[in-house]
């Protein structure tokens, strides 16, 4: 069956293997463990760009309050959350309809008002929503095609808007590290989450990004060390997870 529009990026097999895992968002143990303990580390990366672009102090309380900000693939709400404490106002899309109520059951019991609905990019994008930032995280690894999903999210943030991507880099180390490490090694994610001939090179997604029109303006790697067992950013070393920020130009 040939999709819809509205559902042209949603890769179906994709979206059951999280669908499968939904339960488990919150648990920081759980299957999804590496988000948990990179997180601190991608919103690092996320807060910066869009304070950098859009003037913001981050020592404020609600340094983002007035800006609009979308998380596609937001999963239980990991990047979600945080950034609505920031101040954003935040909806969360996801394809994996399971993800959804688990997302809003948690945001309500923190007290935070979230905009999660289970729906593709693409349906939001025909609705003409625009947002100042657009975020798909661990996402274009999953979808059926990667450019023109990104050409779809780029349609989503407003002109001067900034869209940002975090994936896997196809490499050597990231086979060992995603799949061989966290799936096959250390069970922490399911065997089959991660597809290593879909991960992504910066240079080709840097491409897939400037041919929907977007400048890129950062891309930094998110390292693992495993000696102090913790994340940090880097200018240099994208060998394996790495994100990338683009804007949309005018404005």
């Amino acid at each position: 069956m040939t999709p819809s529009p509205e559902t042209a990026s949603v890769d179906p097999a994709e979206v059951a293997k999280f669908e499968a895992m939904a339960a488990e968002w919150w648990d920081p143990n759980g299957k999804f463990r590496p988000l948990h303990e990179m997180n601190p580390c991608r919103l690092d990366y996320i807060a910066g760009q869009i304070a950098a672009e859009f003037d913001r102090d981050r020592r404020d309380a609600r340094p983002f309050a007035g800006l609009k900000v979308l998380d596609i693939g937001c999963g239980g709400g990991l990047l979600a959350e945080p950034l609505a404490r920031l101040g954003a106002e935040v909806t969360g899309i996801d394809a994996a309809g399971g993800n959804i109520p688990v997302a809003r059951t948690h945001a309500e019991a923190q007290g935070l008002v979230i905009d999660y609905r289970h729906m593709s990019a693409e349906a939001l994008a025909a609705e003409g929503a625009r947002f100042d930032a657009v975020l798909a995280f661990e996402v274009v690894e999953h979808v059926a095609d990667p450019a023109a999903f990104l050409a779809v999210a780029g349609g989503l943030a407003r002109p001067g808007g900034l869209v940002m991507v975090s994936t896997l880099n196809r490499t050597a180390k990231a086979f060992g590290a995603a799949i061989l490490g966290a799936e096959w090694l250390l069970r922490w994610l399911t065997r089959g989450t991660h597809d290593w001939a879909k991960f992504i090179t910066p240079d080709e997604l840097e491409a897939m990004l400037s041919g929907a029109g977007l400048d890129v303006v950062d891309r930094k790697g998110m390292v693992f060390d495993p000696i102090r067992w913790d994340w940090s950013l880097s200018p240099n070393d994208l060998s394996v997870n790495y994100a990338m920020t683009a804007l949309v130009p005018g404005d």
